[in-house]
């Protein structure tokens, strides 16, 4: 086991990486870069417009001049160039991230005046708390009315809750964010939960119980809109999970057995039947963390690292596009490896350390 742990462990640095170069690659075609971004903001365009877009991203047009730039000093440019680290050639400033981000330097906002480590750090406790509580609901709700769908499946409460299902997953999680703001935020009906943020104002100088409650009162729309969002996929997995094992030889010689049908469900089909609901929870888990909130931050003003994610790439703030991708990236593989150890736990019969690729 450890052998395996240590190959995947290191197979972790070239993905890592090689998700990374293909990004680099990707940003060096498009239009808008910081260097046009700011040009646009001297001028006094928009750097969205057509004024400072095209091809060629930060790349020089003819005669070395940016789109936009034209009547500017080209020392001035030069300068916001170098400011910005684009008086390298594009292999140069790949070099030189990759070996910073070895070290886990990721450097400066290009628009926010702070290291990228520091809005990380920041950022984290919002994308968090939606991603770790919705996860955890999600579970505690999916798997026993999964279990409870397969047990009667055909039945009327397998009917009408299937409808349920489906028509939770037919609509977006930011549609029931909006739902619930009309309901119960001060929309047109109750005021019961607040709209805005993950705490309230004085929150500093409450007890430690009234922060818990304040909290967990913030959280209840978002992780709400979240999880009725997103249960459907894991129930229906569960039922199907525990439909495949009903009708096994192993069953039907337990009922033949004599043992009653919870013996039968949760001593015997439980283990075999939860790999596959275990193999979806780190897709699961990072869905939801890294980009099922990023409309839910957004409605409730929630400054986690999804709307920050999704606030510098529209800027073309690099260091924290490529700094949130590098750890984006770093934990969805772990919590991957995690989720695989996870099966030896469930069925001791797995041996990942076997395995030769």
């Amino acid at each position: 086991m450890s052998g395996y742990i240590l190959r995947r462990l290191l197979l972790i640095i070239p993905t890592l990486f090689g998700i990374l170069i293909i990004n680099f690659a990707i940003t060096q075609a498009a239009p808008g870069g910081p260097v046009q971004q700011m040009i646009a903001k001297i001028e006094g365009f928009d750097a969205s417009g057509s004024h400072v877009g095209g091809s060629g991203g930060d790349a020089t047009m003819a005669g070395s001049t940016y789109r936009g730039a034209q009547g500017l000093d080209p020392a001035l440019v030069k300068e916001i160039e170098k400011m910005y680290g684009f008086d390298k050639s594009a292999p140069e400033r790949l070099w030189i991230m990759i070996k910073n981000y070895a070290r886990f330097d990721f450097g400066d906002s290009f628009f926010r005046d702070a290291k990228v480590t520091d809005l990380i750090l920041q950022k984290m406790p919002v994308s968090i708390s939606l991603g770790l509580w919705s996860t955890l609901i999600i579970y505690l709700i999916s798997i026993p009315l999964g279990i409870a769908k397969a047990t009667r499946h055909g039945s009327a409460f397998d009917v009408w809750s299937s409808s349920a299902i489906i028509i939770s997953y037919a609509i977006p999680a930011f549609l029931f964010a909006f739902l619930l703001i009309v309901l119960f935020a001060g929309g047109s009906y109750w005021n019961w939960f607040p709209l805005r943020g993950l705490t309230s104002n004085g929150f500093d100088q409450m007890t430690l119980f009234g922060k818990i409650k304040d909290y967990f009162w913030h959280l209840v729309l978002p992780v709400t809109s979240l999880v009725i969002g997103n249960f459907a996929t894991m129930t229906l997995l569960t039922k199907n999970s525990f439909l495949d094992e009903i009708n096994k030889q192993y069953v039907i010689t337990a009922r033949a057995k004599g043992l009653t049908e919870n013996r039968v469900l949760y001593g015997h089909m439980f283990r075999n039947a939860m790999l596959l609901v275990i193999a979806g929870f780190p897709s699961a888990f990072i869905g939801i963390f890294f980009t099922g909130s990023l409309l839910v931050e957004v409605i409730f003003s929630l400054d986690g690292l999804g709307l920050m994610s999704f606030e510098a790439a529209i800027n073309r703030d690099y260091p924290v596009v490529f700094g949130t991708l590098f750890i984006f990236t770093l934990l969805g593989l772990v919590v991957k490896l995690i989720g695989d150890l996870t099966y030896t736990l469930v069925d001791p019969r797995i041996d990942f350390a076997s395995r030769k690729h």
